[in-house]
């Protein structure tokens, strides 16, 4: 049974919008719950497929492709300057342009004249970088702000509202991009090495063998990038990813990227007349389209990930979800009464996710309510965004938890109105019957209550 009613789309209805509407009114029909297993499972993969491609088409995810693009040509030279120093100390700093080349083969020729400009520019800086100390600490910081913008992005996917605070991302980012580029060349470097070695050769001459480590060392590249997405998919989100999501996301956004990437080289090499009236600029164009695809394709293998994980969010997707009173007030119970149960049994913490997963509702659903709890002081979150209570449990009447989300608090933008005489006797009776009917019940009275009748 639906726990909560469709959508709702602000504003008046578009085109598109009323065909979202139908097609999802056909995916979500009644009837699709009595079909047979096969055919169930079949429409809950067109379900799935449909939320994706709608999220990358109308969605927010191309906007914020756009965004990471911007940001990505103010720290590409910057990001690419501290890791070709830091290869340089392990010796491994001729590896790193080969990759350049590979990562904009698509562009054709004009991957091989954008990867020397850019490393021109590498250059020039890493001389600049040696003479001045600030220029290094510039180099770090335009970094760091990509990485942030990109786990921004991640966390919008997620439906996450917190960052990192500063000190994790200082050295949890800063660890990833000093150690990223070594364990890269460094498993590229040993590959190559392992193909080398006599034993291999031996094994390449006999045909059985030869043809399959000849798969494999085509296949091997691709494993690779499918194993970085999935990195990225588990890491950069500010909260707790399954290992099996980014997993299935890395592989929908690696074979994405190589799809595209193929497409990209054809429309590349059909479009060289067509580009030549930009002349010189052409290069900076091709480089735009595909840092664009790229990105996009980074954030559809997250919401592939999110939506493995969170499969309750797939017809919602982005679009905000309106609850009446009473809704509210039971998720604000059910919500401080989860917490308070692990708060006296000394039990491990509840973040927001788990307590959407316990009340199967989606958790920006959760979030708003667990908003209005932390503005009234009833709940609080740690720096690793567990929940806990804003005070002892036992001191939390029922009455305070409903008042969070029926009266205004310091984020209400409009706390008070100017209201006829007749409704505010009518509030204030509604009022003193929840008092009257609630007394001085707490936390701790309604979890008690609640183990009595189990």
């Amino acid at each position: 049974m639906r726990r909560w009613g469709p959508p709702c789309r602000p504003g008046k209805h578009t085109a598109i919008a009323t065909l979202t509407d139908k097609v999802e009114a056909l995916l979500w029909a009644p009837r699709v719950d009595e079909l047979p297993g096969v055919a169930r499972m079949a429409i809950r993969l067109v379900r799935f497929t449909y939320a994706v491609l709608r999220d990358a088409v109308v969605g927010n995810l191309p906007m914020r492709a756009m965004g990471l693009v911007y940001i990505t040509i103010l720290s590409i030279v910057p990001l690419l300057a501290i890791s070709f120093s830091v290869l340089r100390g392990f010796g491994f700093h001729k590896q790193m342009e080969p990759l350049l080349y590979e990562f904009l083969a698509p562009l054709g020729e004009k991957g091989v004249e954008l990867t020397n400009q850019v490393v021109g520019f590498v250059d020039n800086v890493q001389g600049y970088v040696g003479a001045a100390v600030g220029a290094l600490v510039l180099l770090i910081y335009t970094t760091l702000s990509m990485a942030e913008k990109v786990e921004d992005s991640m966390n919008f996917v997620w439906r996450v509202e917190r960052s990192r605070n500063i000190a994790r991302r200082l050295s949890e980012f800063l660890s990833v991009i000093l150690l990223g580029p070594v364990v890269m060349v460094t498993t590229i470097s040993l590959i190559a090495a392992a193909e080398s070695t006599t034993v291999v050769q031996e094994l390449q001459g006999i045909e059985a063998i030869g043809q399959t480590l000849l798969f494999a060392g085509k296949l091997v590249p691709y494993l690779i990038v499918i194993a970085g997405f999935s990195f990225v998919y588990w890491f950069l989100p500010n909260t707790r990813v399954h290992l099996s999501a980014a997993l299935v996301g890395g592989l929908a956004g690696g074979m994405l990227w190589a799809a595209s990437g193929s497409l990209f080289a054809i429309f590349v090499v059909n479009s060289v007349r067509t580009l030549s009236i930009y002349a010189t600029f052409a290069v900076v164009i091709i480089a735009l389209i595909w840092l664009y695809l790229c990105w996009l394709i980074l954030l559809v293998g997250a919401q592939v990930a999110f939506y493995v994980q969170h499969p309750e969010h797939i017809r919602l997707g982005f679009r905000r979800v309106t609850l009446g009173g009473r809704r509210r007030e039971e998720i604000a119970l059910s919500l401080m009464s989860l917490i308070a149960q692990r708060f006296r049994d000394g039990a491990q913490r509840l973040q927001m996710q788990d307590v959407a997963e316990q009340l199967a509702l989606p958790s920006l659903v959760i979030g708003a309510v667990g908003q209005r709890l932390e503005s009234a002081g009833l709940l609080t979150r740690t720096q690793k965004d567990e929940l806990l209570p804003g005070r002892d449990p036992g001191q939390i009447r029922l009455s305070e938890i409903l008042d969070a989300v029926r009266e205004p608090q310091m984020m209400d933008m409009f706390p008070e109105g100017n209201w006829p005489q007749g409704v505010k006797r009518v509030a204030s009776q509604v009022r003193g019957a929840i008092d009257q009917s609630l007394g001085a019940q707490s936390l701790y009275d309604i979890i008690d209550t609640s183990r009595a009748e189990t």
